[in-house]
């Protein structure tokens, strides 16, 4: 019997430490199965990504010996069982494309997700969460309840034991705080090619400016509106015949695509952060 496991981790940069997890590995019965690595010249920083299976058994030895190798190195470093699926909730408002595609992909195996919960200021989508056995939490955001709000969403989050929030066409601006709270695993979709057209109606912002190519960004959250780190994006092109709606139309596709593959690489920890960058290991 065999466990997978995925190891990520960055460090400083220095000769040998793809041997010495090579080594570490094989020392423990460890099989390589996928490996990727890179160099960022501009920071000093070595990233890592492998995949790994090794003899069924507790994890939890594994884990305090990598934690020694880490320490020689200075490494930051995760360690995931592949058949573990990751524990999401999705955040929705009233666009409903992004959500219905994640929910379609991960019914059809195509996502390595458990979509745990769907959380909503509107009550749109709760026939639609029903119909995939989710459930569905209407939680109302004003200015003067947004702090509660806020609480309620991270006590869903954090009952559900989610490691991803998706936010999938969310139409609320989150607090600092909120961000904080979910750094590094929260992803948000923009229909824009950032840093182009930030904040509210960038399709109007395309079509008043005749673009020929419009796109969609999916990105950490991070306190800065529309700042944080990029995991995906991509380009539809346009001409001077579409109006907003024909880019709106256009640009749904592109943003649901955009958002699952971004979905897809941070469930299988293909995504480190860098800084305000990322290295996606595809």
């Amino acid at each position: 019997m065999q466990d997978t496991y995925i190891l990520t981790l960055s460090c400083p940069d220095r000769p040998g430490i793809v041997h010495a997890v090579s080594g570490f590995l094989a020392e423990r019965g460890g099989n390589i199965e996928e490996a990727a690595q890179f160099n960022d010249h501009g920071t000093g920083l070595f990233f890592m990504r492998v995949q790994f299976s090794c003899p069924a058994g507790d994890a939890a030895p594994l884990r305090e010996q990598l934690g020694a190798l880490a320490e020689r190195f200075a490494m930051r470093w995760q360690l995931h069982e592949r058949a573990q699926p990751m524990r999401a909730v999705i955040f929705v408002s009233r666009e409903g494309h992004c959500l219905n595609d994640l929910l379609f992909r991960w019914k059809s195996g195509l996502l390595p997700l458990h979509i745990a919960a769907i959380v909503s200021n509107h009550r749109d989508f709760y026939q639609l969460a029903a119909s995939y056995n989710v459930p569905f939490h209407h939680i109302a955001v004003t200015k003067a309840s947004k702090a509660q709000a806020e609480e309620r969403q991270l006590e869903i989050v954090d009952s559900e034991g989610a490691e991803l929030v998706v936010l999938a066409r969310y139409m609320q601006v989150l607090s600092d705080a909120m961000c904080q709270r979910l750094a590094g695993r929260a992803i948000n979709i923009h229909h824009s090619f950032l840093p182009s057209f930030k904040g509210a109606k960038p399709y109007y912002q395309a079509h008043d400016r005749g673009v020929k190519l419009i796109g969609a960004t999916a990105h950490y959250v991070t306190a800065d509106l529309d700042e944080g780190p990029i995991i995906e994006q991509d380009v539809a092109r346009v001409d001077h015949t579409d109006t907003v709606e024909d880019l709106t139309a256009v640009g749904r596709d592109t943003e649901s695509q955009v958002l699952a593959r971004a979905v897809k690489w941070h469930a299988e920890h293909r995504v480190l952060l860098n800084g305000h960058r990322t290295v996606v290991f595809k």
